[in-house]
């Protein structure tokens, strides 16, 4: 015969009457086996039954233990999404290419050439040199963003259907990141981005984590 302690028990003074009463009737309606130990055994270890419990210990490592809300839960969950990162790699990866290449286009020459006589240059206008670079911008934020979007994305779906977290992750995630972007200029240039940016990957992995 199986002892089982009694669920009434697991519940402290603070329980509400509702939640006990919500528990009895699960208990009356819901038959798992026919023997009234297993059923009860079945009962205390897959049902519905909520035990309360006021000696619960959460590890603390820096500030107050805080116990986090349904709406801070959801929030968490939403920020820890594969589609809330890849967006965000690509906000920030247009902005860190606009960046690199508003100063690419500060530094270029202001030299033109004339339409008129082609062999003759002249200085570019204040027209000409803000039209350079918003394109220099652009064209950099949209590289920029492309690449944080892809990488951000597989290496979380990555990471996600492995369940682990460790350096392999940011190495796959390069070699597809790369690949899909040199396959433009064709399959040789394909199989040296993949195996450049993995390679690239691996290394930048393996200093922020062992810095």
């Amino acid at each position: 015969m199986v002892l089982l302690p009694d669920p009434d028990k697991f519940y402290s003074k603070n329980a509400s009457e509702k939640d006990a009463k919500a528990v009895t009737n699960y208990d009356k309606k819901t038959v798992f086996f026919e023997h009234p130990d297993l059923d009860q055994l079945a009962k205390y270890f897959i049902g519905n039954n909520q035990r309360y419990r006021e000696n619960i210990i959460i590890p603390r490592t820096q500030g107050p233990v805080t116990i986090r809300s349904n709406e801070e839960k959801t929030m968490e969950t939403i920020m820890e999404s594969c589609f809330f990162k890849s967006f965000m790699s690509l906000v920030i990866g247009y902005g860190l290419g606009c960046a690199i290449g508003l100063f690419s286009a500060s530094v270029n020459p202001s030299i033109a050439v004339d339409q008129q006589s082609p062999h003759m240059e002249r200085t570019q206008t204040v027209k000409e040199i803000l039209t350079d670079m918003r394109k220099t911008t652009h064209s950099y934020g949209k590289n920029f963003a492309a690449i944080g979007f892809v990488f951000a994305g597989v290496e979380c779906c990555i990471e996600s259907y492995r369940g682990v977290t460790d350096w392999k992750n940011g190495t796959y995630a390069g070699g597809v990141t790369g690949g899909l972007i040199g396959l433009r200029a064709g399959v040789k240039a394909g199989i040296l981005g993949a195996a450049g940016f993995a390679a690239f990957s691996t290394v930048i992995d393996y200093y922020m984590r062992h810095r």
